[in-house]
């Protein structure tokens, strides 16, 4: 039973959080919009206290032309009319916090919407101006300034630079956006941007947020001399807007700030390979912790899986900081989808690859389901991503017509884009909308769902004693016992090639058979959980993972 969270104001409740990751406009339906709410969100709130869940990190709800879902944001201290108002979500904090259940939602502070009020100031102002200075405005370069100032390439697919009109109608200077043209970039040596940010988060602490998710958090600091950049250069060579030392000044000051809010946490989005850089954000008196992506990206192997396990523990002991596994976001495909294909592997950068391989829909929930237990037994936070404890797949046939991605649009189609991975949410009934939206609603859900997920919504997997739902639920109810409680390592066991075995403690040891055949389970007083049947035998079938309560010192069978 959750305590209200209330009665909890260390922050050290995140070492071991369970964390739902909520995307607003995809979970529930509450006004018949078609558009998720925080009205739809706070009617299901009982649902995730029944998961299990510590927390509920929402994807942002702020006023947005949804440019991009929400991350171009226009006003970061309000919600946008489509997800309700700002009296909703401290409806929504308070009814959270009795059930027990954190809040902690996105701050998007590299770029902003095109419709701020500061950028709207930024155009009409003159070059030079204090208003220019809050953004990257500079002039161009070539015969007339017709050339972006350098070779910088969105994030998004095209150019970083758009160029943008004199009052009289002559092309004038251009600003960065390493997003989309409709998201530019803030200039973080500017004063005013500092200070402003470190407002937006006094507010909505002092509106109760237990936890602020940083979108994007290396890239905030640019060299100020903007030069061309080569992403083939030599391995080692510093980068222009990743990854900067002025960056970490920026997170000293939230983190006094966050302390001063008392038990609230700083979450970094961070995407880089270099385990020694990506260290340095959860020093003391920086970031609380940091996703996990090399564990997000690795191919389900054992070796491979070891590897960035090991790695990740090793890089958050120096700073106490506790791990965390993700397995899924909005930003990637779904890992039943990821986990069906030859290669299961994910990057970025190679969507389009992975989108080209069929997928073997049973072995990808046979391993999602094994990947899940892994994941829940190591020692840290876990995050899920809504529809993931559903075993929900990517939906890869989306009409193009429908597709709403900007990824999408930027690359011409090259790249799918991300909205497979987030079709609304199956809760009931045998036909979309399967209760996403009312029974009166006009409107249908903004993405259309496979009507094969009628075997996957919220009341028919509650009613399955073998779903991935109950698997879940199972999972969370155990991990959050005092079985898993106190030991923040892992203990290795011998075990066969393709098999990865650890201790949790004296009494709990997760077995996963990555490997092709069955193999033995070790001596053991009970099986806890399973990801799928265990053989009369006593051997654990391939892409299976067995929670086993042991005695210390119990050895590996062979």
């Amino acid at each position: 039973m959750h305590k209200p969270v209330s009665s909890m104001p260390s922050d050290s409740w995140l070492r071991g959080a369970a964390i739902y990751q909520l995307y607003v406009r995809s979970f529930a339906d509450g006004n018949g919009d078609g558009i998720g709410d925080l009205a739809g969100a706070l009617a299901h709130l009982p649902y995730l206290a029944e998961l299990g869940v510590d927390a509920i990190w929402f994807n942002p709800w702020y006023p947005s032309p949804m440019s991009d879902a929400g991350y171009d944001i226009s006003d970061y201290r309000g919600v946008d009319p489509v997800f309700g108002s700002l009296a909703d979500s401290g409806a929504l904090i308070a009814s959270a916090h009795a059930l027990g259940l954190r809040i902690i939602i996105d701050v998007v502070p590299n770029h902003c919407s095109s419709a701020h009020p500061w950028f709207v100031a930024a155009l009409a102002a003159e070059p030079g101006s204090a208003e220019r200075d809050r953004f990257w405005f500079r002039p161009g370069r070539g015969p007339g300034g017709d050339l972006p100032p350098n070779n910088w390439q969105s994030i998004f697919g095209g150019p970083a630079w758009t160029r943008v009109t004199s009052p009289d109608g002559t092309p004038a200077e251009w600003y960065l956006h390493l997003f989309a043209p409709e998201q530019p970039d803030f200039n973080w040596d500017c004063p005013a941007v500092r200070l402003e940010f470190e407002d937006v988060l006094r507010f909505w602490f002092d509106r109760g947020v237990d936890g602020i998710r940083i979108d994007s958090a290396a890239l905030l600091a640019k060299d100020p001399s903007l030069p061309d950049f080569d992403p083939s250069g030599p391995s080692g060579a510093a980068h222009p807007y990743t990854d900067l030392d002025d960056v970490h000044s920026i997170y000293q000051s939230w983190r006094a700030i966050a302390d001063e809010a008392g038990g609230r946490v700083l979450i970094g989005e961070i995407w880089l390979s270099d385990a020694t850089r990506l260290a340095r954000y959860v020093r003391h008196g920086e970031l609380h912790t940091m996703f996990n992506f090399p564990y997000l990206s690795c191919p389900w192997d054992a070796r491979e899986l070891r590897l960035v396990i090991d790695e990740t523990l090793a890089l958050n002991a120096p700073a106490g900081a506790p791990a965390t596994w993700v397995l899924s976001n909005h930003d990637v495909d779904r890992i039943v989808s990821r986990y069906g294909r030859a290669d299961t592997a994910f990057d970025l950068a190679r969507r389009r690859y992975f989108h080209g391989f069929p997928v073997d829909l049973p072995l990808g929930t046979r391993r999602a389901r094994a990947a899940a237990l892994l994941t829940m037994a190591l020692p840290g936070s876990v995050y899920i991503y809504q529809g993931e404890e559903l075993g929900l797949w990517e939906v890869q046939d989306i009409p193009d017509e429908l597709r709403q991605d900007p990824i999408f649009y930027r690359t011409g189609g090259d790249d799918p884009g991300r909205d497979g991975s987030r079709v609304p949410l199956p809760w009931s009934g045998m036909e979309p909308p399967f209760g996403f939206s009312p029974a009166e609603a006009v409107s249908e859900p903004w993405l259309r769902q496979p009507k094969e997920w009628r075997d996957l919504t919220v009341a028919a997997s509650s009613a399955s004693a073998g779903s991935m739902l109950r698997l879940y639920r199972d999972a969370l109810r155990i991990r959050g016992s005092e079985l898993f409680s106190g030991d923040a390592l892992i203990a290795w066991q011998p075990s066969p090639e393709g098999v990865l075995a650890f201790d949790r403690g004296s009494r709990v040891r997760c077995v996963a058979n990555l490997s092709p055949a069955p193999v033995p389970l070790p001596p053991h007083a009970a099986v806890l959980l399973a990801s799928g049947p265990v053989t009369d035998e006593g051997l654990l079938p391939p892409d299976t993972t067995a929670w086993l309560h042991v005695d210390l010192g119990s050895a590996m069978g062979s």
